[in-house]
């Protein structure tokens, strides 16, 4: 069968490629086109559109890029039909896999929607459209499920998280392998994937080395982003360095980690590394998110504890100051050690009782398409 896939996110190609993976079990036949990025062509997708060229962070910055987007959206519709995919799987990236879900649906095709757009945090009235063009919704947060049939009478299937088991298959296969050799222990700095946020981040990141000569910090490089492009951010500090395709052999080996809120969170906390949540973007995006959207929490550990697990420092509080004396909380309060431990461990088997969630997820696509 044929399977269109968008992802248009660093995330969303990690699980991307390991739901292609499953779904080649299950067919062995399958032909797959998609947008992601070097993952999933590697797991053998057809790559049309790299993520790389596709993210724009905050309001701003979509509206000044809205001819490339709408653009994209044209080019998207074009590709699909000329594929004609038995089925379309979108994961998360709402803002334009609505739009071609909305379309698709009234060209007849079959859709799946795999890791919920956060409507449960803003834009909750989206799920009346979703309802309407959606044919199955797979979500990963534990409280997903209630919350859609609650709110809003419809039966989502919770098929577990995926970074479940791709944190646990990388500890299981590189606990034996030859580690990252630095004589002093590891902050990793987790400055996000997308240039914009990167260049709000890292610099304020970076100045908390200064107070901790002790350690080695290492920068954690996006995938997606050139070399050159964090070359003059480093250059001004002696124990820092940065590392490409290394962000899980970095956490296995830190003693603590300063991380950008998003899916990073959840992996750190995962590894059982404590944290500190970081964000900070251009005043007037962060002034219209604030006003929009209605969740306690930034980052994913938190929201699906349902309580402040690990510090996070938003906006005008992300200053070198605060990160420092919160990184020193982390590092030298036991009390503070020993409460995060705890909260890793019940976040964990909470995450795991969906079971493996990508083998799940192309199931439950399969079966679909063959009933």
């Amino acid at each position: 069968m044929k399977y269109y896939i968008i992802a248009g996110e660093a995330s969303g190609d990690l699980h991307g490629s390991n739901l292609i993976k499953q779904l080649q079990l299950l067919d062995t036949s399958a032909e797959i086109r998609c947008w992601g990025g070097d993952m999933m062509e590697s797991i053998g997708g057809k790559l049309v559109k790299h993520y790389r060229d596709l993210a724009f962070m905050g309001f701003i910055e979509v509206v000044r890029n809205l001819p490339t987007i709408l653009s994209n959206i044209d080019f998207c519709k074009k590709d699909i039909l000329g594929f004609q995919p038995d089925v379309l799987i979108l994961i998360d990236y709402p803002g334009f896999n609505l739009r071609i879900a909305e379309w698709a649906k009234k060209q007849g095709f079959k859709i799946v929607y795999y890791i919920s757009p956060q409507v449960w945090a803003w834009k909750a009235n989206r799920v009346k459209k979703m309802k309407t063009c959606i044919d199955k919704m797979l979500v990963i947060l534990p409280f997903e499920k209630a919350y859609f049939k609650n709110n809003w009478q419809w039966d989502v299937e919770y098929v577990g998280h995926p970074l479940v088991e791709v944190v646990q298959k990388f500890i299981k296969e590189e606990a034996s392998q030859q580690k990252l050799s630095y004589p002093k222990p590891i902050i990793a700095l987790l400055p996000g994937s997308r240039k914009q946020e990167i260049e709000i981040k890292l610099p304020i990141m970076l100045e908390v080395s200064k107070s901790f000569p002790e350690y080695q910090f290492i920068v954690a490089k996006a995938p997606g982003q050139e070399d050159a492009f964090y070359e003059h951010f480093l250059s001004s500090y002696n124990n820092v360095v940065s590392v490409n395709n290394s962000t899980y052999q970095i956490l296995m080996q830190s003693t603590a980690a300063l991380v950008t809120s998003g899916t990073a969170t959840l992996e750190t906390a995962l590894f059982g590394i404590p944290e500190i949540v970081c964000y900070k973007g251009s005043n007037i995006s962060y002034q219209i998110g604030k006003r929009l959207i209605k969740i306690k929490y930034i980052s994913l550990v938190n929201l699906i504890m349902d309580r402040l697990v690990v510090k996070e420092l938003i906006q005008d509080a992300m200053t070198t100051s605060n990160l420092v004396s919160e990184l020193n909380l982390l590092l030298h309060d036991m009390n503070n050690q020993s409460s995060v431990k705890k909260d890793y461990a019940e976040l964990k088997e909470l995450l795991s009782k969906g079971g493996n969630a990508s083998e799940k997820a192309a199931k439950s696509i399969y079966e679909m398409l063959i009933s």
